[in-house]
């Protein structure tokens, strides 16, 4: 159900365009100035507005103006009972998805508000996907460990020099070996990964150079390794410290003399790969115990740029979460905010899971917390390990009376069916086995509203 936020100084006609929309399925909400319009899209995100452009205080160009400084991507359609075709032109150049004139054609008003809407879904959804074939991220922070992490890159990028990357498992390596890739020469080529981790110790020789058919049992066709693939590109040998000795060996060899043999075959393959590896084990340590070759090791370590913990850069986390939390309530159409107090409480945590358990939490945070994240929130959902009673309270403690603590679970329930169907009310009342109508009474009953 797209939400649609009505702004206009005349009651009769806010509330003649409120019946029409909710009549065609929309979610409305009005307001009846300007200043009270850009209050709510600060705190509720729309599919399309529809403002009036004379109005006391804000005009309706100023309203758009400074609405598009919050929410640049939500279609603006502006209704004037003064109109005129330079101010129309005036309109649209100025970022107005249209212009209409009062009384508005109801035709003409539905049409233009499902195409706002369908392309307001579209922007967002691009961005999403965009988002997801690009798996590069910025890495964020300004602390003098990253700082020098980012020039370190902006250095090596550019060369062939191989580039060991360490530190803890979910500080951020593969976004460093990404960002080595994309700033490099090789950029228009691939960047392959191989988690050495997870791979067993008998297929790994295959999966990285891969084999001819009847090489073993299974192998019924044909296999181009990693390597191959890489050609031209990168290989991220991501976990290289759980590699097998004998991998490592062959590994050593493609290395020094870019040339590999498919597992059963006779027939050398020239490669062209530059090498990227990343571990969170102390190779030195590994070697004393025979674990790692040195060789290998000297091979990789041209360049090793070390990413630190999350407990070691700690004022990076309040940019680091506000990044996140804007990603995910961006793909799943809500607007939430932290409150200070809630960032400073993020400082305080132990993230032994790091950057990775961070983006986890803030996820979780967007899921189960109001509009306002609190510091309560931050402190009852950021260990999944919390005692359920415990934040059970922050819940128990807001209802006084069983009946009102009933209500607020239902509607929790069903607003959270309702997101996970994408507000597809049908699809809902089957699913939850009641039936459509009453689930619509329920909606009416509880305020609910799709964001």
């Amino acid at each position: 159900m797209p939400n649609i936020l009505v702004i206009d100084d005349e009651k009769p006609i806010r509330d003649a365009l409120s019946n029409i929309l909710t009549t065609e399925m929309y979610q409305v909400d009005i307001a009846e100035n300007g200043k009270k319009g850009l209050e709510m899209i600060q705190e509720h995100t729309y599919d399309a507005i529809l403002c009036d452009i004379k109005m006391p205080g804000l005009d309706g160009m100023e309203v758009m103006a400074k609405a598009t400084e919050i929410t640049p991507e939500t279609p603006f359609i502006l209704i004037s009972g003064h109109g005129s075709i330079e101010l129309a032109v005036e309109a649209v150049r100025k970022g107005a998805y249209d212009f209409i004139s009062k009384p508005p054609d109801l035709n003409r008003l539905l049409i233009t508000l499902r195409n706002a809407v369908d392309k307001n879904n579209l922007v967002i959804e691009t961005k999403v996907l965009k988002r997801k074939i690009s798996k590069t991220r910025e890495i964020v922070g300004d602390t003098p460990a990253i700082s020098k992490i980012k020039d370190t890159i902006a250095k090596v990028a550019p060369t062939d020099a191989r580039v060991l990357i360490t530190g803890e498992n979910g500080s951020g390596k593969e976004l460093v070996a990404r960002w080595i890739h994309e700033k490099s020469n090789r950029s228009n080529a691939p960047i392959i990964e191989v988690n050495c981790a997870a791979i067993p110790s008998e297929l790994i020789e295959s999966e990285l150079f891969g084999h001819e058919k009847g090489a073993f049992t299974t192998a019924i066709k044909q296999r181009i390794g990693k390597f191959e693939q890489a050609h031209g590109g990168t290989l991220f040998l991501d976990e290289i410290g759980d590699m097998s000795l004998s991998a490592q060996a062959k590994v050593l060899r493609v290395i020094q003399e870019g040339i590999l043999q498919r597992v059963g075959g006779d027939k050398s393959v020239t490669v062209d790969v530059r090498i990227i590896a990343a571990t969170n084990k102390n190779l030195p340590e590994e070697i004393e115990k025979g674990n790692f070759r040195m060789d290998l090791y000297h091979r990789l370590s041209v360049i090793v740029i070390h990413v630190p913990s999350l407990n070691d850069r700690k004022d990076d986390i309040p940019v680091i979460a506000e990044k996140f939390l804007k990603e995910i309530c961006e793909e799943n159409g809500v607007k939430k905010s932290f409150a200070s107090d809630a960032l400073d409480e993020l400082k305080n945590v132990n993230w032994s899971g790091n950057v990775r358990e961070l983006r986890n939490v803030v996820e979780r945070l967007v899921i189960l917390s109001d509009s306002k994240i609190t510091k309560d929130d931050v402190i009852a959902y950021s260990n999944p390990s919390t005692p359920v009673s415990k934040t059970n309270n922050l819940f128990v403690d807001k209802h006084d009376k069983f009946q009102d603590f009933k209500d607020f679970a239902e509607a929790m329930f069903l607003d959270a069916k309702l997101k996970k169907n994408n507000w597809n009310v049908a699809k809902t009342a089957v699913e939850i086995d009641i039936q459509r109508s009453h689930l619509y009474n329920k909606i009416d009953k509880y305020g609910l509203k799709r964001s």
